[in-house]
């Protein structure tokens, strides 16, 4: 709901000179009868309206941030990681990445059922990375090769082949990280996949957990993917997107945050 500011004003028949000036005195001073407050809605919404009887079909309305978490706003961002070993099945087909882990979210989430797929729930465009930690316990050098995914379709030019050394010996076997990232034009509900194939399935993708000897440390994943939004399809991420008589459609990133309140007022 929105929140107007009203001072007095002049009836059209006019009013006696202490009245005038006091109304004249309030616009000198920046205070007048066009501002408001509104609260965006929550449930991952896209978008909010502002009811005011002030608003017309012409009327231009800007926003600024008033409440705490409208200043804390940030644009769409997640770090999943898994902390088990991944296979491959074996040498001829492929397979997709899996994540056990959310570490940080807002707006790109894991859909438990389906652990590999990262949605997003802005359309825009994403710079999407990850870092793999691959291990290798065969006597001969291999190979694993990664890939991006959007929506189950691979994505053109994506792929990466990382080169491992034999194991040195039963007990020791090879490692090495593998780093990639792309920038991906996603739309709203679209999700992103890592799909990979190995040489051997003696290749796979290790971890280990925290440790204190020889020295502390803590645990390694087996893979750290993150999904940063780099560019909106709009000019900006909170904007007035239609307006009617006595109301405005403000389009804004989705949002599940309670008591994101802006500050807005209106000109013609």
């Amino acid at each position: 709901m929105a929140r107007t500011n009203m001072y007095r004003k002049l009836p059209f028949q006019g009013a006696e000179p202490r009245l005038v000036a006091e109304v004249v005195n309030n616009l000198v001073e920046g205070k007048s009868n066009n501002t408001g407050e509104i609260t965006l809605n929550t449930g991952w919404a896209q978008s909010t309206t502002i009811y005011d009887e002030r608003i017309g079909y012409d009327s231009v309305i800007f926003l600024m941030p008033y409440s705490t978490n409208a200043f804390l706003d940030t644009t769409p961002y997640g770090v999943f990681s898994d902390n088990t070993v991944q296979t491959s099945p074996s040498t001829s087909g492929t397979a997709v990445v899996v994540f056990d882990t959310t570490e940080e979210s807002n707006g790109v989430y894991i859909n438990p059922s389906f652990p590999s797929r990262m949605y997003v729930r802005d359309a825009g465009l994403y710079n999407v990375a990850f870092t793999i930690q691959l291990q290798n316990t065969t006597n001969d050098g291999q190979f694993a090769a990664v890939w991006y995914r959007v929506n189950g379709a691979d994505v053109p030019r994506s792929a990466s082949r990382f080169g491992l050394p034999a194991r040195k010996s039963t007990g020791d076997p090879s490692e090495l990280i593998g780093a990639m990232n792309i920038f991906l034009d996603l739309t709203a509900g679209d999700y992103v996949e890592l799909a990979g194939a190995v040489s051997d399935i003696g290749v796979v993708l290790w971890t280990s957990p925290s440790q204190t000897t020889p020295f502390p440390r803590p645990s390694i994943p087996s893979v750290i993917c993150t999904v940063n939004y780099v560019a909106p399809n709009n000019v900006n991420n909170i904007y007035i997107s239609n307006t009617g008589k006595g109301e405005a459609t403000i389009s804004h990133f989705a949002n599940d945050v309670s008591d994101k309140t802006y500050r807005y007022i209106i000109v013609g």
